[in-house]
């Protein structure tokens, strides 16, 4: 109980993010596929880190400092926050995806008819899962050279990369493992949870994937690594201005 009290006084916004995912997902996706989505997501992304900070598989080898361990809860080397993350995380994009899928769907109406279209058709999912990935790989070009960053800001230092990498020192082997991860485990859920996986009400998923980037901009600026900012900021309009471009193109017959 001291190590929880003590992971929701470190990471609130986390926690914080968790909440309107559960909030979120429960209204979207009712409770039980909700549960099913953080059951399966949750254990990946844990054995994703687990397994970078020993081999470099999938994101890259990384460290964690163990700087709070005593402090929060910790599963081997990876603390308990961090992989919870990936929860709401894969969620939020998987909803934005959705949100787009959903308005490119030839001849179908809205109201999430296209949704129940991608229920019953498996083909379907896979591409709905590989754009969830890249959704939330987009969210990481922000998140994680942010973290590496840690020791500037209420994060602290928790982990680092023993070779560095290309961008704001932050691998791109690591963008491939998140796009890998937010595929594999959307589509897992997708897999697992069948018929009726696809829920209705996208938006508040939506609004939390921008809060999240919002949040991780903010602190950007606050720690005024500008270029890191203004590249953050011009891919998110990069990628928001072709999803409204696609989203307004009219649907094929």
């Amino acid at each position: 109980m001291r190590l929880l009290v003590g992971s929701l006084v470190l990471r609130p916004y986390v926690f914080l993010f968790l909440l309107v995912f559960l909030g979120a997902g429960f209204r979207d996706l009712g409770v039980r596929r909700t549960a099913l989505f953080f059951g399966w997501v949750w254990p990946l992304a844990f054995v994703a880190e687990f397994a970078s900070t020993r081999i470099g598989i999938p994101f890259g080898l990384y460290h964690y400092t163990g700087g709070t361990r005593g402090r929060e809860i910790f599963f081997a080397d990876v603390p308990f926050f961090d992989s919870l993350s990936f929860t709401f995380l894969a969620y939020a994009s998987f909803c934005l995806a959705r949100g787009l899928l959903d308005s490119r769907a030839p001849g179908e109406p809205g109201d999430g008819a296209s949704a129940v279209k991608v229920q019953r058709s498996p083909a379907r999912s896979v591409p709905l899962a590989l754009v969830s990935g890249f959704l939330m790989m987009m969210l990481d070009v922000v998140i994680d050279p942010l973290a590496v960053r840690g020791d500037r800001w209420f994060l602290g230092r928790i982990f680092w990369y023993p070779n560095g990498g290309p961008y704001f020192g932050v691998p791109l082997s690591n963008f491939a493992g998140w796009l890998v991860v937010g595929a594999a485990g959307v589509g897992g859920y997708l897999l697992l949870a069948g018929r009726g996986a696809i829920g209705e009400k996208p938006l508040a998923g939506v609004a939390l994937y921008y809060g999240v980037l919002v949040f991780n901009l903010a602190v950007t600026a606050w720690i005024q690594e500008w270029r890191l900012l203004a590249s953050g900021v011009a891919l998110h309009v990069i990628l928001g201005t072709a999803l409204v471009l696609t989203s307004s193109r009219p649907a094929e017959a």
